[in-house]
């Protein structure tokens, strides 16, 4: 019998990631708010983990109950079998997400549920789990919504966006997996050249590499949720990652370029570069954006300038924008730009009319993908 599973995504992504997902060979695939549901087995849950480039976490459900009160939680979470998931020698977290009239406070929901689950193993065991909030064996999910409760379990560990190769990053980083998802938005493949003139520490050029070498994102991870828990296959974990390593591409057809006027991002972005090997496939440099130059006839550059919310005054930020807007215009020609941004007057300050813009939230950050075409 199949699985139950879930990927929570950034709003806006639901569709994009239900794309993904389906190539990953996920089965009875839906998109919801923030995420999206999809059944599978074992491997399926290993595979997503290590290859998926837009989710956040992938939740395996274990059940879902009518919960209006804190009695009701606690009860509910009694009928689980939780010695199938988790025995006295492991530990576990509890995350609570969500509310409802009567559990409105998402501490006392996991204080709850962790109640619920230690009682039990006493009485099964005579012992209970230890907690720990930092790096548990077994990291338990519950959301509570219109009087239900969903328990879940983490399999994810840390969320699959911090993906292990980028512990150099700018003021205003772009979460890898939003980046991930503007190259796929913009149709970009390895066989067209890729350039960020206003790369920072590098995101955009290194998922675009990440993705054009078919290099796994989970690579480079110390490790995820489902491999300390009490059914962990090592083997087939071990077979996963062999066959993802034997699909590498060893060369690039086009370049990837990354530039920056900031030459401490750039050593920034180098070094991530060479954390999760592809140094020898990008190129980065600190260039001024006045002196950016095309490295090809045609190709696909993504920007994400600053908005005037985390970096720079929105006030000084026109005349970058605009001077962003001359050089697409004057010195790209043959090529397609796409710019995220989250300021509507600075996008329009680049003078430039858009003939395609996409709703994405950027963090909390309600932003527009704008697509250039460029003649």
């Amino acid at each position: 019998m199949p699985r139950q599973y879930f990927a929570t995504v950034a709003r806006g992504l639901e569709s994009l990631a239900a794309q993904e997902l389906t190539e990953l060979g996920a089965q009875s695939v839906e998109p919801g708010f923030c995420g999206v549901a999809f059944q599978g087995d074992r491997p399926l849950l290993y595979q997503v983990n290590l290859w998926a480039r837009l989710p956040f976490r992938i939740l395996l459900r274990l059940e879902a109950f009518p919960c209006q009160d804190a009695e009701a939680l606690y009860q509910g979470i009694q009928t689980l079998p939780w010695q199938e998931y988790l025995t006295p020698d492991y530990t576990f977290a509890v995350d609570a997400t969500g509310k409802t009239p009567q559990l409105n406070h998402s501490h006392f929901t996991a204080l709850q549920v962790k109640n619920a689950i230690v009682d039990q193993q006493r009485q099964q065991f005579g012992t209970r789990s230890h907690i720990d909030t930092q790096t548990p064996d077994v990291r338990i999910n519950v959301h509570l919504h219109q009087a239900r409760c969903v328990v879940n379990l983490d399999s994810s560990g840390s969320s699959l966006h911090r993906r292990g190769y980028r512990p150099a990053v700018g003021a205003a980083p772009l979460k890898e997996s939003l980046a991930a998802a503007l190259i796929r938005l913009s149709g970009w493949q390895s066989d067209l050249a890729f350039m960020d003139p206003l790369c920072g520490s590098g995101t955009l050029p290194l998922e675009a590499c990440l993705q054009g070498l078919r290099i796994a994102p989970g690579t480079f991870r110390q490790g995820f949720g489902f491999q300390t828990w009490p059914d962990f296959d090592a083997a087939l974990w071990q077979s996963l990652q062999t066959k993802a390593r034997e699909q590498q591409r060893s060369h690039l057809p086009m370049p990837i370029w990354g530039s920056d006027q900031n030459a401490e991002v750039i050593d920034q972005a180098q070094l991530n570069a060479q954390n999760c090997h592809v140094a020898d496939y990008i190129w980065f440099e600190a260039i001024d954006l006045q002196d950016v130059e095309p490295p090809t006839d045609s190709g696909i550059l993504i920007c994400n300038p600053p908005y005037g919310e985390r970096l720079g005054n929105p006030r000084e930020l026109g005349d970058f924008y605009r001077q962003l807007g001359q050089i697409l215009k004057q010195r790209f020609k043959g090529w397609t730009a796409f710019v995220l941004s989250g300021n509507k007057a600075l996008s329009q300050s680049i003078g430039l009319k858009s003939c395609q813009r996409k709703a994405i939230n950027n963090g909390s950050i309600a932003c527009q993908f704008l697509k250039y075409e460029l003649y």
